[in-house]
């Protein structure tokens, strides 16, 4: 974290994160592309609940980056036992919250399939799937917080492959129960369900194995408010992102709604498409993090800006290519992932991605700056990026465009939101900048001093 050079220790720490964050959204594809045999009902019920899943996630990531922020802060300050109930006392805490929305969740379930979207035709595929995910929804949570925990303290291989066997799992089970056992979209979910049952025992293992830096003890689950508080200042940021992110998706749903099935349909195909390209710039980013965090926590200053500045030129980098690729085989990902060859859903769902695409850079300096303040205890900033990527900008451009271009003006909102969003990180940015490089030339006047004898 210290020591070696920031581009090698960034992307050992990156790279499994990025695969961890790209399996995750791959779930989600994996459900479309089976499920979208049964037709654009079916597939429209899925996008649906994709909103319900990142509410649930959303709680999760609170708690779980809350932790690994707070985490990483304490070992690097070398107050490993502090670590150990942070990360013992956020997980608990985490399943516990869970366990409450699956209670309220089961019984409100039609309700709130509609809030999020679901049209008439859709309703009954959408009830089926949210039950089973809500089933799920304290080992969402788990799965989450251990995953976070483990990259906290840099085990990044050990979080890859517990979200790699649940992925695998879940594309292994969506064609046996939707095809053999012709459990249609019910059967999706439950796929998705056991897969998360799976991924939590797995990345549970370690930390009962004693592998890990951090250890899970029940003494060590210490629900104070100390602990609540430091966890709460840096999760609410996270948590506020994957939730509003989930209450645009949802409004972006009810406005494609309003122009049928194949809109929502078409919609959906193209958000999870790009999910697919933003989990990697994503996974870089939170890569970077804990040696972020870790070397503000050891006063490292020059060291925590060589590392945004390596990690945003490995996100341009991405942006760039993979961006270009995605728009240039726009239509044939929609076509591929729906199975489907509805010429509307084929053109919206193609003009969504490259409009996204073409400010893909903006959303990647969005979503770097944003975990560059987080990883250093910074809440304000990072809330008000988050904030404004999906809220301030996203909702009101969603409604407008919509309502005076149509469809296509739907299609076209979240690519805006991010210019507009990168335009307001940038004095934010620049004011930490200046911070740092002040810290940085304090830190080495005093360590001058300490070493000829005058301090």
């Amino acid at each position: 974290m210290l020591e070696d050079p920031v581009y090698k220790v960034i992307p050992i720490l990156a790279v499994p994160t990025v695969i961890s964050m790209l399996i995750d959204s791959f779930y989600n594809m994996a459900d479309t592309y089976f499920v979208s045999q049964l037709g654009l009902a079916a597939t429209a019920a899925v996008g649906v609940n994709d909103s319900l899943m990142m509410m649930l996630r959303a709680v999760a990531m609170g708690f779980g980056m809350g932790a690994a922020s707070y985490i990483s802060r304490l070992l690097g300050a070398k107050r490993d036992e502090d670590a150990c109930r942070v990360g013992m006392t956020s997980l608990v805490t985490a399943m516990l919250v869970s366990v409450v929305l699956l209670i309220f969740g089961t019984i409100f379930t039609e309700p709130l399939v509609i809030l999020l979207g679901s049209t008439e035709t859709s309703m009954v595929y959408s009830m089926q799937y949210a039950r089973f995910i809500l089933l799920a929804a304290p080992f969402t949570a788990g799965e989450v917080v251990l995953s976070q925990l483990l990259r906290s303290e840099g085990s990044t291989k050990y979080s890859m492959f517990g979200m790699v066997s649940g992925c695998v799992l879940n594309i292994i089970l969506d064609p046996i129960f939707i095809n053999v056992f012709h459990l249609e979209v019910a059967g999706a979910a439950m796929a998705t369900a056991l897969s998360k049952v799976v991924s939590f025992m797995v990345l549970l293992s370690p930390f009962l194995r004693r592998r890990t830096m951090l250890e899970l003890r029940r003494q060590y689950f210490t629900p104070k408010w100390h602990i609540y508080k430091e966890v709460g200042r840096m999760g609410i940021p996270s948590f506020l992102r994957s939730m509003l992110l989930s209450v645009s998706t949802v409004v972006t749903n009810n406005m494609a709604a309003g122009f049928g099935d194949t809109a929502l349909a078409a919609v959906s195909v193209a958000n999870k498409c790009m999910r697919f390209l933003g989990a990697a710039i994503i996974g870089f980013a939170q890569g970077f993090a804990p040696v972020a965090g870790y070397c503000w926590g050891a006063k490292r200053y020059k060291r925590v800006m060589q590392s945004f500045w390596f990690t945003s030129f490995m996100g341009f980098l991405i942006a760039v290519i993979c961006g270009a690729i995605m728009a240039i085989e726009a239509r044939a990902l929609v076509s591929v992932i729906t199975t489907s060859t509805d010429p509307d859903i084929l053109a919206i769902g193609s003009f969504m991605i490259r409009a996204q695409c073409l400010t893909m850079t903006a959303h990647m300096w969005v979503v770097i700056v944003s975990n560059f303040f987080q990883s250093l205890g910074m809440a304000f900033n990072s809330t008000v990026l988050n904030l404004s990527r999906q809220v301030i900008c996203l909702i009101p451009l969603v409604i407008l465009l919509s309502m005076t271009i149509g469809v296509y003006g739907l299609a076209s909102a979240q690519a805006v939101s991010d210019v507009l969003s990168m335009i307001i990180s940038l004095p934010l940015f620049m004011k930490l900048r200046t911070r740092i490089l002040k810290l940085e030339k304090e830190t080495a006047a005093e360590e001058a001093a300490a070493a000829s004898g005058e301090v």
